[in-house]
């Protein structure tokens, strides 16, 4: 919903009542990740399909709209109008299609400014089951602000939902949790669509060379917040860099101390100069980044694993380190390095093989729930 969430917030304010389709679950392939939405009132914005099953989709939004009544559609290859609807990659798409006004989703307009605000907040909706489809509970990150709604089946299962979505939200994840119609995490009668909207990962970029504002670039594309760091004010200045986020001129170590890294978030060290980079991977390889990337040749990487053992790093810690950094696809100039880099970080992801698809052979998207 975060793509489309600017437009539909607009129609809210409105008080226009819409259709919200949002895809909920996906089995084999599927060319988009749960979480995906489109809108429907006097235009169409967004996609959950990729363009599969988006006319299909819209022809429901429309009546769930006027019926006030919230739809779980599934759309998959094994039904009789899979290719009338354009669904021919094998997979099988659950979209959730409900409508939203006001009246039906009054919380709406604190989430959009919550978002807007990079404060991370989850919507818990029933999709399914014996309970109330579309009854919806709002989370906030923030554990001291209560939650607002009810998923309809009592405490117990309010109660529950929080504290699963909270730890959801905080590792940015967006998918389905079942639950009894009394709460017990044991049950699967009641399918609950947590829908994360956690702030951006972090993507720390350390050496304002022009290979740091390719990759602040793509880590732009790729959704990442970006900071590029580097201790030369001269070469760390907003020009160089128009694509990231933040560019700060201190010594990448000091930065990194007390910068805010989580499992999300990827480390980029490219300047390759021994004074810049091995200060920032003595600590870089000690948080818990998911990503610690470094440039240089092989050889550099040699001379650095020396320097960082006599720093006192273990070889654990040693091996947290991807050097030379990025999937090797032949890249030399800094957009294709960047590339690379990219390609590494989407591939540790998602678990890919980083060949050729036309070389692997089975399902071409794992299961996986989504990070938001």
């Amino acid at each position: 919903m975060r793509d489309v969430l600017d437009t539909i917030i607009g129609w809210w304010a409105e008080d226009e009542t819409f259709g919200l389709a949002t895809m909920v679950d996906t089995y084999r392939s599927a060319p988009r990740d749960p979480g995906a939405a489109l809108a429907v009132s006097g235009e169409v914005i967004g996609s959950v399909s990729g363009g599969c099953v988006e006319g299909a989709v819209y022809e429901l939004s429309g009546p769930v709209a006027r019926s006030g009544q919230p739809v779980l559609q599934r759309y998959g290859v094994s039904d009789d109008d899979a290719f009338a609807v354009g669904l021919t990659c094998g997979g099988i798409l659950d979209i959730f299609v409900e409508p939203v006004s006001k009246a039906t989703f009054p919380e709406l307009g604190e989430i959009a400014a919550a978002v807007g605000r990079g404060e991370p907040v989850a919507v818990a909706t029933i999709i399914a089951g014996p309970g109330q489809p579309g009854a919806r509970r709002v989370i906030w990150g923030d554990a001291a602000r209560p939650s607002t709604g009810t998923l309809g089946a009592g405490e117990r299962l309010d109660a529950a939902a929080d504290a699963d979505v909270r730890g959801m939200l905080a590792a940015g994840v967006t998918g389905i949790r079942r639950y009894g119609t009394g709460g017990e995490r044991l049950g699967g009668e009641l399918p609950v669509f947590v829908n994360s909207f956690a702030p951006p990962p972090r993507m720390l970029v350390f050496g304002a060379i022009d290979f740091a504002a390719a990759v602040a670039r793509v880590g732009k594309f790729l959704g990442f917040h970006v900071t590029v760091c580097d201790a030369r004010p001269v070469f760390a200045t907003r020009s160089r860099f128009p694509d990231a986020d933040e560019v700060v001129v201190d010594w990448p170590h000091r930065f990194l101390t007390r910068a805010e890294v989580d499992a999300r978030t990827a480390i980029c060290v490219l300047t390759h100069d021994p004074k810049f980079d091995v200060p920032v991977l003595e600590v870089a390889p000690r948080t818990p980044a998911g990503y610690v990337g470094a440039m240089g040749s092989r050889r550099t990487h040699e001379d650095r694993l020396e320097r960082l053992r006599e720093a006192g790093l273990t070889e654990p810690e040693l091996a947290r380190l991807r050097s030379p950094i990025g999937l090797d696809l032949g890249a030399r100039t800094p957009e294709e390095t960047a590339v690379s880099i990219a390609a590494e970080l989407i591939q540790l992801r998602w678990g890919g093989t980083g060949r050729a698809l036309s070389s692997t052979d089975g399902r071409i998207h794992p299961d996986a729930l989504t990070t938001a």
